[in-house]
């Protein structure tokens, strides 16, 4: 990789944790995401969400309908099932042989569409098993929902309660801790034993690494800066900007990009998701360069993810540049309008 102070040539990333949603949103996100990326992890939280192989295969046949339609031939969606309290070894089996990417794990309740998640996951001895013979990813959403636990505390509690169990019962299987926003989830992620084997990694979104939980407060209540995880105090922006440029194998981008119309995120009781798929790779070499970092970003954005599920690395290359780039106040998004992160404001990547 070729470093300079104006421009950044890298192998083209991957986006490992996005949300394109379905019907017709999908054609906007897509041509955002396919812009930048040459694959991406799609999240299955769809209604009803996809928890079999068939519901996959389906869900990709739309996607690759869209991005025919968009002509768009160098993107590759990498397909996930949602994992519920009835998903079955031979569901796992069946998913590995048919080239499913992994399962995701959404304690139910956690974040948007997740009513089917799993409710404890002494259900899912079965699946998890077969999931660790095969060699299948599980995809965690990190956080606890007891209502009495805070909803800042939810993800060091995960950790404690969920996480560490599962990797002692399990300890060979594949686990990506994601859109982790914490000191706690950095350094356990970063220090986690794991026998010399690749068992566990952890994707990072270009808002954890840029904003603290103040931006959801500046002058008035900011929806469009409301996720879930929701961020956290500056001590863990700061730890996750470590982790991020750190040059450690086991973090690497995931955008966690959720697309909510205007009006939904504009609402008495608002979605949780930040759209970045606009402008991601802008804002993660914004992030990147505050800390003198930017020679670390091809080896976060292009190397780790592909290295960790075991998927060649991609061979063409891109271009930033360090030049101005105008976020537009709202996008097309079917029929509707979605507000960008960063709408409106100026920042100072572009891709080429």
């Amino acid at each position: 990789m070729s470093n300079s102070p104006t421009q950044i040539k890298l192998i083209q990333p991957d986006d490992w944790h996005l949300h394109i949603r379905d019907g017709e949103v999908m054609k906007d996100v897509l041509a955002d995401t396919a812009r930048q990326f040459a694959r991406a992890i799609i999240m299955p939280n769809l209604k009803p969400p996809v928890t079999t192989v068939d519901l996959a295969k389906a869900y990709q046949s739309r996607i690759e309908s869209n991005l025919k339609s968009l002509g768009v031939s160098d993107f590759t969606p990498l397909m996930t099932l949602y994992l519920t309290d009835n998903t079955s070894a031979d569901e796992v089996r069946k998913a590995k042989t048919a080239g499913i990417a992994a399962f995701k794990l959404y304690p139910a309740g956690a974040t948007t569409n997740s009513d089917a998640g799993v409710s404890d996951l002494k259900h899912c001895h079965a699946a998890l098993e077969a999931m660790q013979a095969v060699g299948m990813p599980l995809l965690v959403h990190g956080e606890v929902t007891s209502s009495e636990i805070d909803i800042f505390d939810r993800e060091a509690v995960f950790i404690d309660t969920v996480l560490e169990p599962l990797r002692q019962q399990f300890p060979e299987l594949k686990i990506v801790f994601e859109h982790i926003t914490t000191k706690q989830a950095a350094h356990y992620v970063r220090d986690a034993a794991t026998g010399g084997k690749n068992t566990i990694a952890a994707t990072i979104t270009p808002q954890h690494l840029l904003m603290n939980r103040n931006a959801i407060f500046a002058g008035g209540i900011r929806p469009h800066n409301y996720c879930l995880p929701v961020l956290k105090r500056e001590e863990h922006r700061i730890a996750l900007l470590e982790a991020a440029t750190s040059g450690n194998a086991r973090f690497f981008l995931g955008t966690d990009s959720a697309p909510h119309a205007k009006g939904a995120k504009e609402a008495a009781c608002g979605c949780a998701g930040c759209y970045s798929a606009f402008n991601a790779l802008g804002l993660y070499a914004e992030a990147f360069e505050s800390v003198g970092k930017l020679d670390k970003l091809e080896g976060f954005a292009s190397f780790f993810g592909p290295d960790f599920y075991s998927l060649p690395r991609n061979s063409k290359k891109i271009t930033l540049i360090k030049q101005a780039q105008s976020i537009p106040t709202e996008l097309p998004l079917g029929d509707a309008t979605i507000v960008p992160l960063r709408a409106g404001e100026t920042i100072a990547w572009s891709l080429v």
